[in-house]
């Protein structure tokens, strides 16, 4: 110890300047993680509120709500079919196809059904599926409900007793549910016909029935089931961010495009975080 140190038992204190850069970095670090947090707590009430809704009314008006729910299906699903048809077939190519070549040629196609089951049915072909409906669909939904919002329409279906939660947001939920489901089952069907096309044309000594024993084999029941609850919740995920960003809070007609640029950005976050969930439900089943 120096003589100044005893002289000056004090600890030396910090500078008003270096104070204030903490505090400050505390202040942009934070408040960042309170509007995550508080996005995160409206999406789950907004959630639980259609879940409510959707448990204590779902009986009521059933021949309107299934005609919405069928439009639904028909604008998320059916209209899609055509560029779902595509991606099947440059998938097969780019992902099956090439896999099939490489793996004849460094003499390990007997693992073939268990990397198009750990790279299509797990991962790309649901979230590949999520994130075209998102685009093409989740785009459209916030616009359409957040300019009703902002015309003052969601006030009139309440003034009219009838509930919006009700009519706007559950038969969304459902059709976008039961459409990327069907969607990426589609995808998974052409993806498969199309890659073994894509290798037969390549000349690679293997046939039909090897290739999809190979498949059936590296299949199992928890592939089925984690595939509908993985794609039923991807589409859930997206109705319920993108209904919330168009519904959930006053908005201006100048508000509805950056309400779609968060939505779009939350919706992705939310199918990435479902994605994870369901890889530590494999991790934990294998």
């Amino acid at each position: 110890m120096t003589v100044s140190e005893a002289m000056d038992p004090l600890p030396p204190q910090p500078s008003s300047r270096s104070a204030f850069e903490g505090s400050f970095s505390l202040v942009v670090l934070g408040r960042p993680l309170i509007r995550a947090a508080r996005t995160a707590r409206g999406l789950l009430a907004f959630a639980l509120i259609t879940l409510g809704v959707l448990w204590t009314r779902g009986g009521r008006a059933p021949a309107l709500v299934g005609r919405l729910v069928r439009q639904q299906v028909v604008r998320a699903g059916v209209k899609l079919l055509p560029l779902f048809l595509f991606l099947a077939l440059a998938l097969g190519f780019l992902v099956i196809g090439q896999t099939v070549a490489w793996l004849s040629r460094l003499g390990a196609i007997d693992y073939l059904g268990t990397v198009m089951v750990l790279v299509m049915v797990r991962e790309l072909g649901p979230l590949l599926t999520a994130l075209v409906v998102l685009t093409r669909v989740g785009t459209a939904l916030v616009v359409e409900l957040g300019t009703a919002r902002a015309l003052g329409e969601v006030e009139a279906l309440e003034a009219l007793g009838i509930d919006p939660v009700h009519y706007l947001v559950v038969p969304r939920v459902v059709g976008l549910a039961l459409s990327v489901l069907a969607l990426t089952v589609y995808l998974l069907l052409g993806t498969i016909l199309s890659g073994y096309l894509w290798a037969f044309l390549q000349d690679v000594p293997l046939t039909p029935g090897e290739y999809f024993r190979q498949l059936a084999a590296s299949l199992r029941w928890l592939d089925f089931v984690v595939l509908a609850l993985k794609t039923a919740g991807f589409g859930t995920v997206l109705a319920v961010v993108t209904c919330y960003h168009g519904l959930a809070r006053p908005l201006r007609l100048d508000d509805v495009a950056p309400a779609t640029v968060r939505a779009m950005g939350q919706a992705l976050v939310g199918c990435v975080l479902w994605d994870a969930l369901f890889l530590v439900v494999y991790l934990v089943g294998a």
